[in-house]
Parts: C-alpha cells; structure tokens; sequence
C-alpha cells in the first residue's frame, strides 16, 4: 500500500494527513498525539473515524496542522482522517457519512465591518 494523502479543513484550521500501513500511531506536527492534544476530547474527536470502522492500530498517521484553534484543529484531522479511510474502503463511506464526518463545516467567523465595533454590533442609540 502507497502512502495515502488527504486534506481536511474546519474555520480556519487546515489539517494535511499521511496515512501509510503501520501499528497504528498517530503523530500531529512532529508530536505524539498525547501531548499535541492533551484532552481527551479532542483525542476522542480525532479517533472517531478508527474507531467507527475498526481500522484503529493498521495504519500510521502523520498529521501536519495549522491555523484556528485546538478544537478547529482536532476536526479537521477528523475529516482528514474520514477522507483517507474512504479512500482506502469505499464501503467506509457508508458507516461515516450518516455520521457527519465527511461533511466540512464551512461557518467562519464574520469579518468585522468599517464603521462597526464588531461585524454586527450597531453603536448605542439613543432618542433623545
């Protein structure tokens, strides 16, 4: 098996994986995936996909990260993840499209805008 390469995207947060046959660990930005998320959360988030189709413990991921925050981040390795596993089983897409991993969540926050304190925020208006 050839080194399978994906993208997946959350706000702002770009996550580019190489998925290559292995036992099964997880490296994000040259860290093991215990100390770049260090909640078990987001290790929960990024695991989903393994998990979903028991494919955990085959393959070595190595994840290159950037942008947003840490949740952002840890989804957009989730997509990636969800991305290269379909690629591999094209029966994968049936267990993980119901569940919404291979949908990208496109919200963003709004830009503010001139004039404004905020992108929405009107000033105080008084009548009087």
């Amino acid at each position: 098996m050839e080194v399978i390469n994906t993208t997946g995207r959350r706000k702002t947060s770009v996550a580019r994986i190489y998925l290559s046959e292995g036992e099964g660990t997880i490296t994000v930005n040259k860290k093991e995936l215990v100390d770049f998320f260090p909640s078990d959360i987001l290790r929960t988030i990024v695991n989903q996909p393994l998990d979903l189709t028991n494919e955990g413990g085959k393959y070595d991921i190595k994840v290159n990260v950037q942008g947003g925050g840490i949740k952002g981040q840890a989804e957009a390795v989730r997509l990636a993840i969800s991305k290269a596993l379909c690629e591999i089983n094209a029966e994968h897409r049936l267990v993980l499209k119901p569940e919404g991993f291979l949908t990208r969540d496109s919200r963003m926050v709004e830009r503010k805008k001139p004039g404004r304190r905020k992108a929405r925020r009107k000033f105080q208006f008084s009548k009087r």
